[in-house]
């Protein structure tokens, strides 16, 4: 009972601080005064000695546990993407949903923030800041500053870290190693083609929005919340004009899994193009293991299925303009905002 009690004030004062968060950084939107605020910023001048261990600082980005899983794992990607930038042990901050955290195996054999703090190690929230060298310098003078105490350094919630492909190393080997692998089921049918497709619908419709709509002047955050949602839409068009140009490639031979939500009647336009597979009532974490399996995996405007992407040896199709970017790779196609592709060779290998 006192341990649910203790969750459930840990998930209330969490609420609080991401609403308290959004206002002050969304809407007031405050420039560089806004540091002296951190006391990690106003410890920066302390000076240590210049052989004292910087090995004691450890730094981390706890998860945002209002947001989605693909959003959670950004926040992941990014601390340790940090951790290497300044060269300093990363400190792994765990998920707050139990089954995404079995599943995706990431703490396993890592040094945690849960058992830091158990041995005496206090948090540090950094400011904001952006990869320019000023402001690096800056944050490296906060490690520094740090020397020789028991520190964890956690990065600002939802910190943007753009280029999420430059860990795909990491969070490949974290996957793949992980013990829940032995557990992975598939519905794949060997000798066929397996082309995952995700199309985003759920969170977008539920805010009114798609491409044309856009909201009205003055509607506060809820206007702001669904005009960010419209950026995210792509019609069935798009995702049908892809699908037909591998089909014609494929052939017989493909099989078509479409991740999504709404009535399969909605979905229809693709069963011409080969042996359609409606995913709609498939766990999270089944449909997250399917597009890191598929042979061809086509990803939305969305981090559920950008982050399986990463994890992917499979050919991706992406759209373009997505907020995380690609990295340089004939594995990854992008297709422009009608949904052709560049080229279509690359199906004469799969």
């Amino acid at each position: 009972m006192g341990s649910n009690a203790a969750k459930n004030k840990a998930s209330i004062r969490n609420k609080i601080y991401r609403k308290l968060h959004w206002i002050l950084f969304s809407k007031i939107k405050p420039g560089k005064w806004i540091n002296f605020f951190y006391a990690s910023y106003r410890h920066r001048n302390r000076k240590q000695a210049p052989d004292v261990d910087q090995g004691t600082v450890y730094i981390t980005q706890i998860p945002n546990e209002g947001a989605g899983i693909g959003h959670q794992i950004a926040n992941f990607n990014g601390g340790y993407h940090y951790a290497m930038l300044f060269g300093i042990p990363f400190a792994y901050p765990g998920f707050c949903n139990k089954k995404w955290e079995r599943f995706l195996g990431f703490g396993e054999h890592e040094v945690s923030v849960k058992e830091l703090k158990k041995q005496g190690y206090r948090m540090r929230k950094l400011p904001y800041f952006d990869e320019s060298e000023e402001s690096l310098a800056l944050i490296r003078q906060i490690i520094r500053s740090y020397a020789g105490e028991k520190i964890i350094l956690s990065v600002e919630l939802d910190q943007f870290y753009q280029k999420q492909y430059e860990v795909i190393p990491y969070i490949k080997r974290k996957f793949e190693e992980a013990s829940a692998r032995k557990e992975d089921q598939l519905i794949y049918q060997k000798g066929r083609v397996s082309m995952a497709v995700h199309i985003r619908r759920g969170d977008i419709v539920a805010a009114g929005e798609t491409k044309s709509a856009q909201p009205e002047a003055g509607e506060g955050k809820e206007a702001a919340a669904a005009q960010g949602m419209s950026k995210r839409w792509l019609s069935l068009d798009y995702f049908e004009n892809i699908v037909k140009q591998v089909s014609e490639k494929i052939g017989e031979r493909l099989d078509i899994y479409l991740f999504s939500q709404g009535d399969k009647k909605d979905y229809q336009c693709f069963e011409k193009y080969g042996n359609v597979i409606y995913c709609f009532d498939m766990s999270d974490q089944d449909s997250f293991l399917h597009m890191v399996r598929a042979d061809i995996l086509v990803i939305s405007k969305s981090s559920f299925s950008y982050k399986p992407a990463l994890l992917a040896d499979g050919v991706r199709i992406c759209p373009p303009d997505f907020w995380h970017g690609y990295p340089e790779s004939e594995k990854w196609i992008v297709a422009d905002g009608e949904g052709r592709l560049p080229n279509v060779d690359w199906l004469s290998d799969i």
